[in-house]
């Protein structure tokens, strides 16, 4: 099955095979949004709502939900997780945060990790960054040949269709900051103690590379954009913005797999609690 969207956000889909240009979707535009504090209500609400449904994907057990969550440096996925998911129930949640590759990874293929993470059925699975790092990073810092980079959109496509035919639905999240947004970020790393931790010396060397990172995501987008998993491109310049995006996305997406408690095969009467 394929996701649904809510209609209003229409204009955030990658439509397969056209040719998108990154540059056509604002970062800091959100009038679509409406007024910010009703805007807010109704991510509140579609938090709540999101906790409850996935209690049902969970003990339904027979799907999965997965969201990839992509973006430049300080694009916002860590901030999307806490303030989408936080309030959703870690039993039936996993994370995971994909970075240099190790050791033991690089020595299987390049999708041999994420195949690993990928959610197990009854749960919703969040990938801060993910395999298209392969086709973005590799790309931009030429750590792999050109010719092989162009076999990955292929057996990106592949990969994730798998996934989808055996029942985990895919949301695929890109975090849209504008070059200037990005920069406040970096230097709020740099004046706020508490954020000290946060700042590394290689972002600076990723933002050198700004428009190079920009055309190795457009053509992500546009090659890896499919009918079973299209791509998003989220305004991220707000981060409330942010956040009632993905949250009435990945609500609107639940409701439509509107997974069910299952029925046992016993009657609450059978019993009786002494």
């Amino acid at each position: 099955m394929t996701h649904s969207c809510p209609k209003h956000f229409k204009h955030l889909v990658v439509e397969p095979g056209t040719k998108f240009k990154l540059g056509d979707i604002e970062p800091r535009e959100v009038s679509f949004l409406g007024d910010e504090d009703k805007a807010r209500a109704r991510l509140a609400e579609d938090i709540v709502e999101i906790d409850k449904l996935q209690d049902r994907l969970y003990a339904e057990g027979k799907r999965a939900l997965l969201v990839i969550l992509q973006g430049t440096d300080t694009s916002g996925k860590d901030g999307t997780i806490r303030g989408v998911f936080n309030t959703t129930g870690p039993l039936g949640v996993s994370v995971t945060a994909f970075k240099k590759p190790s050791e033991e990874e690089l020595a299987h293929d390049y999708l041999w990790r994420v195949h690993l993470a990928a959610p197990r059925r009854g749960t919703i699975g969040i990938f801060n960054r993910s395999h298209y790092e392969d086709v973005l990073v590799a790309r931009v810092r030429k750590l792999a040949p050109k010719d092989v980079i162009e076999e990955r959109y292929e057996q990106i496509n592949a990969f994730e269709k798998l996934l989808v035919d055996n029942g985990t639905v895919i949301l695929k999240f890109m975090l849209h900051i504008s070059r200037k947004e990005q920069g406040e970020r970096l230097q709020e790393r740099l004046d706020n103690p508490d954020k000290h931790w946060k700042f590394n010396a290689g972002d600076l060397e990723d933002r050198a590379l700004w428009d190079d990172f920009q055309d190795a995501y457009q053509t992500a987008l546009r090659r890896c954009s499919t009918a079973v998993a299209p791509w998003h491109v989220v305004p991220a310049d707000r981060k409330w913005a942010r956040n009632c995006i993905i949250a009435a996305i990945v609500r609107d997406t639940l409701e439509t797999m509107d997974p069910a408690y299952p029925k046992m095969p016993w009657k609450p009467s059978d019993f009786k609690v002494d």
